[in-house]
């Protein structure tokens, strides 16, 4: 056991300090603090000697020296069962202290509100992460209180052990000091890096992460899952209005749908069903839209996701409530759109920004992480290698079904007319077997397919199979990044089927 009897109060953030003071007092503990908070205590009438009284020396360099002296580290740090030490601190008149209650200067909400640079270095705080760690060192004969979230709990130790604390208890307040500043240096780091590295990855890339929330469980019940974001990024905007616990697989299909719908034009619809478009369109409004995406694959959008990157009207919404989804998402709604999804109260309806900019694309392996840039660029260049030129329209539903096909698990086909999805073929190990799976759904879902009709690939054709498929289906014009050895073949047989071909000098695998 600990048992209390000198303390050192100097907290930053001064919630329910107060009450804490006096709680220590009525224990009889002798009280030090520092600056603000001896002043917030002695406003509150409570007894508390100054830090530069104790040590001997004053607070100087505008607060920046406060508690850097022999006569608290050697109180902090010295072992009470240790003879030498006990002779050591008789010695040099070192009195002991038990307890630490100290929260950090607010580096991260000097950053996040925008402050000068002048200011954001004067909130890195020094005094007060030497002196936690310190004490956390010596968690068998020092407890530490990094943030009021303990005080309840130390309070309740104290009274059920008459005036002193477990060494367990005050063990894992150690643990909590060594993770909150481990937190606080991994945010100053980042701060410091943003200013001086110009690399995009760089030779150390340091990743810290914050739980959200636990999750149900994981892509399958058996496996459990949580939800993480990076401590140094604020969280993305997204709102849920109504319905069910987000799952693990819905927040990965939200994200494939915030990628493709906010690339589309202005007033477009995507529907994504295990993170690959089903459908995709753009309309005269975000209804036409919607029809025109349903339509590519009206089967597979069942359970589905559907995304739009405008506001979502009450006609629309009451299109949507009349079949199965699992997620809406849209940067706005009217009201009484949301009226209308509360009679739906397992749908989840989400608000989300239209701009998306994600920088890197994590993968996981067994001892670490795959980093990538995000793909962010479109194409190289657009260079026609047939002798056939595509006309206006169908260059137009080309760069459509390009966008799609980036966002389309590889192998990845897209057929498509002028801003609309026809059919899509995902993940294929042959792209032959995607073009012939994106031809099928075409045919499924379309008496006849509209017209121009053009193909994109998101990777080139290994050989002229997939080209005679795409001649079969109706296509006029292919747009693909080009880099086979067997492009020359590809050619020829688009120029003897009379089918245009756009090489685009960059290919998007999507694994």
């Amino acid at each position: 056991m600990i048992k209390v009897e000198r303390a050192i109060l100097s907290v930053s953030d001064k919630k329910d300090i107060v009450e804490l003071a006096r709680f220590l007092r009525k224990y009889g503990v002798d009280l030090l603090s520092t600056g603000g908070t001896s002043r917030t205590l002695k406003a509150a009438g409570i007894e508390a000697g100054e830090i530069s009284d104790f040590t001997g020396f004053p607070e100087i360099l505008d607060g920046r020296v406060k508690t850097l002296h022999p006569k608290i580290y050697g109180g902090l740090l010295a072992v009470r069962d240790n003879g030498e030490h006990v002779r050591q601190m008789k010695e040099n008149s070192l009195l002991p202290i038990d307890l630490v209650v100290c929260n950090l200067y607010p580096f991260e909400e000097t950053l996040k509100k925008g402050a000068s640079h002048e200011e954001i270095i004067e909130n890195i705080d020094i005094g007060g992460p030497t002196m936690i760690r310190a004490a956390s060192k010596n968690y068998r004969n020092v407890c530490v209180l990094s943030t009021e979230k303990l005080y309840g709990e130390f309070m309740e130790e104290m009274e059920k052990n008459n005036g002193s604390v477990s060494e367990d208890f005050s063990f894992r307040c150690a643990r909590e000091v060594f993770r909150h500043t481990a937190r606080y240096d991994f945010i100053i780091s980042s701060y410091f890096a943003q200013k001086l590295e110009k690399e995009e990855l760089p030779a150390e890339m340091d990743i810290r992460m914050q739980k959200v929330q636990d999750l149900r469980y994981g892509e399958n019940p058996h496996q459990k899952a949580a939800w993480y974001r990076f401590s140094n990024m604020e969280p993305f905007p997204r709102k849920q209005f109504q319905g069910k616990e987000l799952s693990f697989n819905n927040l990965l299909d939200m994200e494939a749908t915030y990628l493709l719908v906010n690339r589309l034009p202005e007033g477009s619809c995507a529907i994504i069903k295990h993170t690959n478009p089903c459908g995709a369109a753009t309309g005269k409004d975000l209804s036409e839209a919607y029809e025109r995406a349903l339509e590519t694959d009206p089967l597979s959008a069942f359970g589905g996701i559907v995304g739009f990157n405008g506001k979502v009207c009450a006609d629309l919404a009451r299109s949507l409530s009349k079949r199965f989804y699992e997620v809406i998402i849209a940067p706005d709604y009217e009201d009484e759109a949301l009226r209308i999804f509360r009679k739906k109260e397992n749908l989840r309806i989400i608000q989300s920004p239209s701009a998306v900019n994600p920088r890197y694309d994590f993968r996981t392996l067994n001892d670490g992480l795959l980093v990538q840039t995000a793909d962010e660029k479109d194409f190289e260049k657009l260079v026609t290698a047939t002798r056939k030129q595509p006309c206006e329209k169908e260059l137009t539903a080309l760069k459509f079904a390009w966008t799609v096909c980036k966002h389309v698990k590889s192998n990845a086909i897209v057929f498509a007319a002028e801003n609309r999805t026809l059919g899509i073929g995902a993940g294929q190990m042959s792209r032959y077997d995607s073009t012939r799976i994106a031809l099928m759904k075409m045919r499924d879902n379309f008496k006849s397919a509209p017209s121009p009709l053009v193909m994109a690939s998101d990777a080139f054709f290994p050989f002229p199979d997939s080209i005679e498929v795409a001649k079969e289906a109706g296509v006029t014009a292919v747009m693909q990044p080009g880099g086979s050895l067997k492009d020359k073949d590809v050619i020829e047989t688009c120029d003897r089927l009379g089918i245009s071909m756009v090489m685009t000098g960059m290919r998007h695998f999507r694994h």
